[in-house]
């Protein structure tokens, strides 16, 4: 029986995901947008809305979703306030406000079912589940140290490599959580390898996991040129020491690099620490956030 259960496409920037939505976007009852941005930002700034039970704060909601500065809801091609005032007459939750829009895109296609992709969602899973609880996660897994050179050569990544080796790993740290306490039918891992080599095979696993058929046309989709950088000797060495065991078990085989210098990962302790630190904080204030909800947040819609 097919699933009307939304699907969220997370992971590492440049592992794949992007690919991965254009070939669920091709399967005819499946509407994967680009990237929105609405989701986290609404979700971590919920307390600006109050009590969604009154039809005033429901208004500011679907005004900043249709609306919001650094949102991309017009990439939806939707009519804005059709989509804020089937929001206003909804059910009074977060989940169920920001599902009606992307039901609205799914319409507009012609299809059932929707989805959204955001690499940044692998640290936000519980989040997620929060807002959707049959949500089905798909993590695109991608060797990290072609993640790390492709990241190099983006015009929008300004963090450096030490981020970009941080960002990997934790992104491979955070789904090996998810796949440790979600059921199977909540949480998969896809390789991105594997979606350019043999698509058809890798789509076949996937869309048993989505208990959808498999449609051909899916395979037809293909990957982006590859940025155009390298990774310089320091940097391989130090992907390939941080990197080690997360590597090895998803079948991607370190060199035998030398060590990196002392400098080098110096550096990147303090980077990891600082990020822990960071999502520590984020975490501190969600459970403020969480004490003070006047409802649940959770999608109601059936």
């Amino acid at each position: 029986m097919a699933s009307d259960r939304p699907i969220f496409i997370l992971g590492c920037p440049r592992s794949g995901g992007t690919l991965l939505r254009r070939m669920l976007r091709a399967h005819p009852r499946i509407a994967i947008p680009p990237e929105t941005r609405l989701l986290l930002d609404a979700y971590e700034h919920r307390d600006a809305y109050g009590d969604l039970s009154q039809r005033a704060n429901r208004q500011a909601l679907a005004e900043w979703i249709v609306a919001g500065a650094g949102t991309r809801f017009d990439g939806l091609g939707l009519d804005a306030r059709a989509v804020a005032e089937e929001i206003v007459a909804g059910p009074p939750t977060l989940g169920s406000a920001l599902e009606i829009a992307w039901r609205a895109y799914a319409r507009r296609l012609g299809k059932p079912r929707w989805g959204d992709k955001r690499p940044g969602y692998v640290q936000h899973i519980d989040a997620l589940l929060r807002l959707f609880p049959d949500a089905q996660l798909v993590h695109v897994i991608r060797d990290g140290r072609a993640c790390v050179a492709d990241l190099k050569g983006t015009s929008w990544w300004r963090m450096g490599v030490y981020h970009a080796i941080a960002t990997w790993t934790q992104a491979i740290d955070a789904g090996t959580s998810a796949a440790q306490r979600l059921p199977s039918s909540a949480y998969t891992e896809v390789q991105y390898e594997r979606l350019v080599t043999d698509p058809e095979s890798e789509l076949r696993r996937l869309c048993t996991f989505l208990t959808e058929d498999y449609a051909p046309e899916m395979a037809t989709q293909r990957p982006e040129p590859p940025a155009e950088a390298r990774l310089e000797p320091w940097e391989r060495e130090l992907c390939e020491t941080v990197m080690n065991e997360r590597l090895r078990a998803y079948g991607y085989e370190p060199a035998e690099a030398a060590r990196p210098a002392t400098r080098h990962l110096a550096r990147y302790a303090t980077i990891t620490a600082h990020r822990r630190l960071a999502a520590r904080k984020r975490a501190v204030l969600d459970a403020h956030l969480r004490a003070a909800e006047p409802q649940p947040v959770a999608s109601c819609l059936s």
